[in-house]
């Protein structure tokens, strides 16, 4: 089965409030916390456009409006750059102006993320899109969501990422039982369970923030009552795609052991920033030297 339409639609959910990176979030988006040079939000939007998804739907909330911002028009400051002869500045500027079609819906309450989801229906329409959580920030060299978007292609339904954990980290998780295709690069997704115990887990596969979704997904969603902390789960539609039949019906998993930075909490956001400054081409070579000196003195 192949998919009549094609993705061409990216919807990044970036409602959350950020509560476990405070006070530092207190006025400043999470989304906008800096990775080496740029906010974590600009990662994400840059891995949809280059996968080809131009058209970008931001789901924000209140006190989001720094996104916003982020991606306009700055005369003033360009004026400034462009009169001191600073191209490169003015071009890492009006590069996040020009990155794409950004588009903006606010969420309202915050109800979980299968609700944020759904307040794409009206943008997405009846095409499949992609969905990037800004928690997981993906290596630009390692192009997993075109392989998912290949996969939705090719199956007609719906697709999420999945990493090889280990077994006693599975808990922290969505974790997906899953059956191997013969001669193909992706699994069947039969069961999504969340956060399940050691003993529980069908699988050491986690579920990461990237999915590209069937737009049947919707009217799952509006009938999909309040789960796991009295929120609309995503995870739970995806469980009832996962089992049906017809138009939009099942679910695929694209195992990958690519490069993946982890921002979700603070000791993780500090290795993902550490780790991409230690690669970058400006900062890395001094960087990684202080680091060996650091670490050294730090075993005295």
């Amino acid at each position: 089965m192949t998919s009549a339409k094609h993705v061409r639609k990216a919807v990044i959910p970036a409602a959350g409030l950020g509560t476990r990176f405070l006070p530092a979030t207190k006025a400043m988006p999470k989304e906008m916390l800096p990775v080496v040079d740029k906010p974590a939000i600009q990662y994400v939007v840059q891995e949809a456009v280059s996968a080809g998804l131009t058209d970008v739907l931001m789901i924000t909330g209140r006190n989001k409006r720094a996104l916003e911002d982020h991606f306009d028009r700055v005369p003033v400051t360009e004026q400034l750059l462009e009169a001191k002869g600073d191209t490169d500045r003015l071009a890492a500027i009006q590069h996040a102006t020009d990155i794409g079609d950004i588009h903006y819906v606010r969420q309202g309450d915050p109800k979980g993320l299968g609700h944020a989801v759904l307040r794409a229906k009206t943008h997405v329409g009846d095409e499949p899109f992609a969905v990037l959580l800004g928690d997981d920030l993906i290596d630009e060299r390692d192009p997993l969501l075109t392989t998912m978007i290949e996969v939705q292609e090719r199956t007609g339904g719906s697709v999420i990422a999945l990493i090889e954990v280990p077994q006693d980290k599975i808990s922290a998780y969505g974790c997906a039982d899953m059956t191997v295709i013969e001669g193909e690069d992706y699994v069947r997704v039969n069961h999504l369970v969340e956060k399940p115990a050691v003993e529980d887990a069908p699988s050491n596969l986690a579920v990461i923030g990237r999915y590209v979704l069937h737009p049947a997904v919707f009217d799952v969603l509006e009938n999909t009552p309040p789960g796991r902390g009295d929120e609309i789960q995503l995870t739970d539609a995806l469980q009832t795609l996962a089992t049906m039949e017809g138009e939009g019906g099942g679910v695929y998993g694209v195992v990958f052991s690519g490069r993946r930075y982890d921002t979700g909490d603070k000791l993780s956001y500090l290795k993902a920033v550490v780790t991409l400054a230690c690669e970058n081409e400006e900062l890395g070579e001094d960087l990684r030297a202080w680091l060996g000196e650091y670490t050294a003195a730090a075993k005295v």
